[in-house]
């Protein structure tokens, strides 16, 4: 008796091929159809990534050059970083090329050109001579350079992440890149005029660490983002500006240090007399 009939596996074989073509059809009919939005490539934009990658060209070389001694080298390259920083955010607003990539870029420059370069330009002037004096100090030395480069990170990660503002009108915390400026220019102040000795060594390790704790501190300091360039000004106050240059080519040193550390004390400053002007007026209200 003849068994069922079994079923042609080459037949079997050829409609399932068959089945598969026509399931590509379908998905290529698919993808190719106008109303699919086309799929873009991620990019990143030229101009204000550009200038950011230069400031970190920048802290790169200050770290070089004070490894090799060169502190006034060192110095001149954390203010162009300085500037670089101050340009690639208006560049990007002003051409409208903000993007989440260019902040947290940004943030990860300002880590290498004022969070670690100041604090290894101050211990290669500082720290490398203080251990001299004894081993305590050498530690104590690179404890307070790198206090200053975690109160950096802290600083930027905290202005990345926080959902409170002071104003626009205000920073909470020195920003670090004038507290690098003020750093730097105290090296290179020192460095020109051969500062030496344990006191003059220990104040600058002491006023590296006292800035750091600014940036994470809550002081308020001036921003400058209400400041607008294209308003009309008189004329005398153009003379400011050349003025300005003047006295930093006098004495490159002292005249941005001065400046660096006026606006870092002015936080400080600033809360005490809002604090002398509350005590002043809640004496005065109060009944005798």
């Amino acid at each position: 008796m003849a068994g069922p009939a079994e079923p042609d596996i080459g037949i079997a074989i050829a409609t399932g091929l068959q089945q598969h073509r026509v399931a590509m059809d379908a998905d290529s009919d698919d993808q190719t159809e106008p109303d699919a939005p086309p799929r873009r490539r991620r990019g990143i934009f030229l101009l204000p990534n550009l200038l950011t990658t230069g400031g970190i060209f920048a802290g790169f070389f200050s770290i070089v050059a004070a490894i090799d001694g060169n502190f006034t080298m060192a110095a001149w390259a954390t203010i162009v970083a300085f500037l670089l920083d101050g340009m690639d955010g208006r560049v990007a607003r002003l051409t409208n090329t903000e993007s989440d990539f260019g902040k947290e870029y940004d943030s990860l420059a300002d880590m290498v050109s004022f969070g670690v370069a100041p604090a290894i330009i101050t211990y290669q002037w500082g720290v490398v001579r203080l251990a001299e004096y004894g081993v305590l100090w050498g530690r104590v030395g690179w404890l307070a350079t790198f206090l200053y480069a975690v109160a950096a990170a802290f600083r930027l990660a905290r202005f990345n992440t926080s959902t409170q503002r002071v104003g626009s009108r205000y920073f909470e915390g020195v920003p670090s890149p004038p507290a690098a400026v003020a750093v730097v220019s105290m090296v290179w102040l020192a460095s020109t005029w051969e500062v030496s000795g344990l006191v003059a060594l220990a104040f600058g390790i002491c006023v590296t660490a006292a800035v750091g704790l600014l940036m994470v501190s809550r002081f308020r300091y001036q921003s400058f983002k209400n400041l607008r360039l294209s308003r009309r000004v008189r004329f005398a106050n153009l003379l400011l500006i050349p003025l300005g240059l003047i006295l930093i080519s006098l004495a490159p040193p002292i005249v941005i240090f001065a400046i660096s550390a006026t606006y870092v004390s002015s936080g400080p400053v600033d809360w005490l007399l809002r604090y002398i002007r509350t005590r002043r007026k809640h004496d005065e209200s109060t009944p005798v």
